[in-house]
């Protein structure tokens, strides 16, 4: 008895850290869903057209894009702990003023002070995590962070219909004022404020030219298939955003202490995670959007309605986190990726055969499996991404997976918008109907398969320290003979 109780405090101790990190981007990602649902009411209340008021979403975007990079270097300059606490507050207060506003400049010079909290809340708590538990705890820690992550967008939908049709518009941002406040308390005590000893100097030009490249190329993929600007303008913004990442890496090369390090991508661990898991990434940043329209408009339910069902997902990922470190130890990294990318695959195509006489029943539970899986991939990705990683270089590779996943969610949610477009060219009618969406699930579900070309290759002993999984024991003559080394 005295020894099993030690071990639960140390289970709690490191279940602690990890939540209260994962409550602070559970916010950040709660807030981001919620204003998609509220984003018709907010536009009457303000007269404004809902399309010109869907620059509150790319004003975040945006000035996220902008200040991930530098969100390391803050983290090695002024302590972890100090700018998370900082960014916890920064957003708070941009979110009282987003509910305040009176009018669109109001409201978009609050959204991109929020998107400047957010780009330093997600690297910089990660970070925390990264350098506060050994490797060997890693799939867990990164379980009890990653649940509440995705729940924000999980609970979005059905928290903003709520919202939206019980209270004002406003509530969506005021909500978030009493989460930060715990967390800041909860982050004051409990977190510690790992810094560098001696940390390097910022790197300007590496900054304004991530800065404008990730800029561009977010920006433009959010415009693809909305029709707001001339498709010109919007091709001159990728192009011009991809020259400035050019140029960056060409800098980064002859620049000890850029912003970015891009020799991480030498590890095959980090490089899988990150590039490989681009296409699931996608897929991931396209689903809720493209679920949103099927069930709203393709089926006739109301937003509460729509966000009720999909909430469903959410059990599946609190399912995944109790069974994810014992997956990835049994199986290895790549067992689980390669096997996780088909089952996941399948279950993007398989929303594409809802139709409105699909019972609910049925709905809910393949959202259910999905939501498992989705988020069991999702661990098992972040966690892969720091297995070789040594610690003077995980700051900077905690902002560079951060730069990926923000470009890869707006890959996905401009490919979502391509498809939608190209699928109703073929008809009159203005609305949106079941038609048009289906068949992007099908696509996207065969796009994110495109991840095995690099998962397939992975050595079965990968982020073998961080899983847990023992390597297998030589069982004939000929294998062992090549493991005795062989004397001059």
């Amino acid at each position: 008895m005295s020894q099993v109780l030690p071990e639960r405090r140390r289970m709690l101790e490191g279940a602690l850290a990890p939540m209260i990190i994962g409550c602070a981007l559970f916010m950040q990602t709660l807030d981001s869903t919620v204003i998609s649902n509220a984003l018709p009411t907010m536009a009457r209340s303000l007269h404004e057209d809902p399309v010109t008021l869907n620059l509150a979403i790319t004003a975040y975007l945006l000035s996220a894009a902008v200040f991930l990079p530098i969100s390391g270097w803050a983290a090695d300059r002024f302590g972890a702990k100090n700018i998370f606490r900082i960014a916890i507050i920064t957003f708070a207060t941009s979110s009282l003023f987003c509910g305040l506003s009176q009018n669109l400049p109001e409201l978009v010079a609050a959204r991109m002070f929020q998107g400047m909290a957010g780009a330093m809340m997600a690297p910089v708590g990660r970070l925390v995590l990264l350098k506060s538990v050994p490797k060997s705890e890693l799939v867990r820690a990164m379980s009890y962070l990653t649940m509440p992550a995705m729940l924000g967008p999980v609970l979005g939908p059905p928290v903003g219909g709520f919202i939206v049709t019980y209270f004002s518009w406003r509530w969506i941002f005021f909500i978030n004022i009493p989460v930060a406040v715990l967390g800041v308390i909860l982050v004051s005590i409990f977190i510690e404020n790992v810094r560098e000893d001696s940390p390097m100097r910022l790197d300007w030009r590496g900054f304004v030219l991530t800065g404008f490249g990730l800029a561009g190329i977010v920006y433009g993929f959010e415009n693809l298939g909305r029709n707001a600007m001339p498709f010109s303008t919007i091709l001159g913004l990728l192009i011009g955003g991809c020259v400035c990442l050019v140029i960056y890496a060409w800098h980064a090369r002859r620049t000890p202490h850029a912003i970015l390090d891009l020799s991480v991508f030498r590890l095959p661990s980090f490089m899988t995670s990150t590039i490989g898991g681009t296409p699931m990434r996608m897929a991931m940043g396209a689903t809720p959007f493209l679920l949103a329209l099927l069930l709203q408009m393709g089926f006739g339910l109301s937003p509460l309605e729509a966000g009720l069902i999909t909430f469903t997902s959410a059990a599946g990922a609190l399912l995944m986190k109790a069974t994810a470190r014992p997956i990835i130890a049994w199986l290895g990294f790549k067992n689980v990726l390669v096997g996780n990318t088909v089952i996941t695959g399948v279950t993007f195509m398989s929303y594409g055969l809802f139709r409105a006489t699909t019972p609910h029943a049925w709905i809910i539970g393949t959202l259910l499996i999905g939501g498992f899986f989705r988020s069991l991939q999702f661990t098992a990705l972040n966690a892969l991404a720091y297995a070789d990683v040594d610690q003077p270089r995980m700051s900077r590779a905690s902002s560079l997976a951060s730069m990926g996943q923000q470009l890869s969610q707006s890959l996905g949610i401009g490919l979502a918008a391509i498809l939608l477009s190209m699928l109703r060219h073929g008809h009159a009618a203005h609305a949106l109907q079941a038609s048009d969406i289906t068949p992007a699930f099908f696509i996207i579900g065969a796009i994110s398969f495109l991840g095995l070309a690099f998962f397939l290759p992975l050595p079965h002993d990968v982020g073998a320290e961080v899983s847990g999984r023992r390597a297998r024991e030589p069982t004939s003559q000929m294998e062992l003979a090549t493991l005795t080394p062989v004397e001059d």
